[in-house]
């Protein structure tokens, strides 16, 4: 009868520690809460022209075309092979790229580190201690003695809770945020190369508008000065030609400095000292694909910044998460074995070789509302990763806006333009064919038309970099080739 009473004892342990465990494993589903990605909450298109200006005319826009710039690599967009060698070089020297790399390189160590948390720790020591006890506390062993010691101690922690999954999902999120980080950087990198090099193309087209310009007021200077010599004009006329020509000739300056400082710049963001920079024209630029934006809630996404903000949202939830599980309690196992002795001759005896383990349990009952803080805390937080999340939706949906309507508009003003300039150098022929030849006119008329060509020229390039700089901040604000 005792020994089935002795049995049945033991069944009941066994049972209740059973079910310790299995309470422990449900109650662990509701401590956790599963991750659900963020709604989307950018609208199915973007606000973009009626009509999408191209090379070769107006084409519609087709809205909910998935075949367009997003998916073009940065080498097949930007076909200049000198600008090709600039972005390469970039992006294998540029500080920031380094920079962004080895914070990945961080953030992989702290994954690591977070998998790790889920093994036991095992430490190792030896020691020898020695002492001298009083007489009466010897109890027959000799008073002056020294103790060697070694042993192995280990310590586990449980994961009932779900708390050191959370943490390794804060760690690998926080790891995808700096790739995601790394290709954001990359993405503005290339983007800024890219201005970078149109701008000097159109500085270099600007230059040599102004010094034709100039050329050409000096010999008009130079034959203003001739007819005044032989009395057919009078003096206004060619004091007039002669400031006209030194207006053209100071522009000359500045805008050479203007360009020793965009390769200046070209040259820091390739990770080259300072120094020139070798260009094609700017009239070799071809936009030779259809800059149709595609379904938002499909691309947006693939932005790097919007990655980033997402993965920085999930580690938000995760930490949450894990400040959930401080409100109960943590099951550790702890061990310790090895061998102790007042000799060296018997301390890997079978009398030395001690051990223990234990398990306990921990349960926070009051610590001055540290956990409520920590919890309220990290939902805070969460709730602004969540806003940073939508905030940077947002802001891609209107750069790509912004730049398709910049490209429309560049391309409208490059069809006026071309008649424009057609009008105006015809306006300048004339006016000196009247004033050289018949003196029907007077020479402010022709220094009015050639302001007013000079002025539209220089404007005509201007269009051509609004237009290449549109197609760069769409390349850009669509992800940037993430395909």
């Amino acid at each position: 009868m005792i020994h089935y009473y002795s049995q049945l004892k033991k069944k009941s342990y066994g049972l209740a520690f059973m079910s310790i465990l299995g309470l422990l494993a449900w109650s662990s589903c509701h401590v956790t809460r599963p991750y659900s990605v963020p709604e989307n909450k950018v609208k199915d298109s973007f606000r973009s022209p009626t009509y999408s200006a191209l090379d070769s005319g107006y084409v519609k826009n087709i809205a909910h075309d998935t075949t367009n710039i997003a998916k073009v690599k940065w080498s097949d967009m930007f076909t200049d092979t000198m600008l090709q060698q600039l972005i390469t070089e970039g992006l294998q020297a540029n500080i920031d790229i380094k920079i962004a790399v080895e914070r990945i390189t961080e953030a992989q160590v702290n994954v690591r580190l977070k998998k790790a948390a889920f093994l036991p720790s095992l430490e190792a020591s030896v020691s020898a201690n020695k002492q001298q006890v009083p007489t009466f506390q010897s109890f027959g062993y000799p008073r002056n003695n020294t103790q060697y010691d070694m042993r192995l101690n280990t310590d586990w922690e449980i994961d009932i809770w779900g708390k050191l999954g959370s943490a390794k999902r804060v760690a690998l999120s926080q790891l995808l945020a700096t790739d995601a980080a790394k290709r954001a950087v990359q993405t503005q990198l290339i983007a800024n190369i890219a201005s970078d090099y149109y701008e000097l193309l159109a500085l270099d087209q600007q230059l040599m508008i102004i010094k034709k310009t100039a050329e050409n007021r000096a010999e008009d200077a130079a034959a203003i000065a001739e007819l005044f010599e032989n009395a057919m004009l009078n003096g206004v006329a060619v004091v007039q030609s002669k400031a006209n020509y030194y207006e053209a000739e100071l522009d000359v300056p500045d805008i050479e400095q203007k360009i020793k400082e965009t390769e200046n710049r070209l040259s820091f963001l390739v990770g080259r000292h300072p120094g020139a920079i070798l260009r094609q024209s700017l009239m070799k630029q071809q936009v030779n694909y259809d800059l149709n934006p595609g379904i938002p809630a499909q691309l947006l996404a693939h932005r790097p910044d919007v990655q980033m903000a997402e993965f920085n949202f999930r580690a938000a939830f995760e930490e949450t998460n894990v400040a959930r599980t401080y409100f109960y309690p943590a099951l550790s196992i702890t061990a310790a074995g090895g061998f102790s002795n007042l000799g060296w001759n018997q301390w890997f005896s079978s009398a030395s070789l001690f051990g223990s383990i234990a398990g306990g349990i921990a349960q926070p009952i009051f610590n001055k509302g540290v956990n409520k803080a920590r919890l309220s805390t990290a939902q805070a937080r969460q709730q602004q990763a969540l806003y940073q999340f939508e905030k940077s939706l947002l802001v891609a949906s209107q750069e790509v806006s912004n730049a398709l309507f910049e490209y429309d508009t560049a391309m409208k003003k490059m069809k006026s333009r071309k008649k424009q300039l057609e009008a105006l150098t015809q306006a300048v022929a004339f006016n000196k064919e009247l004033f050289l030849n018949h003196q029907n006119t007077n020479y402010t008329d022709v220094l009015t038309a050639e302001q007013n060509l000079l002025r539209a020229e220089l404007k005509n390039i201007a269009d051509q970099s609004q237009k290449l700089y549109a197609v760069v901040q769409l390349y850009r604000a669509l992800g940037g080739g993430w395909d």
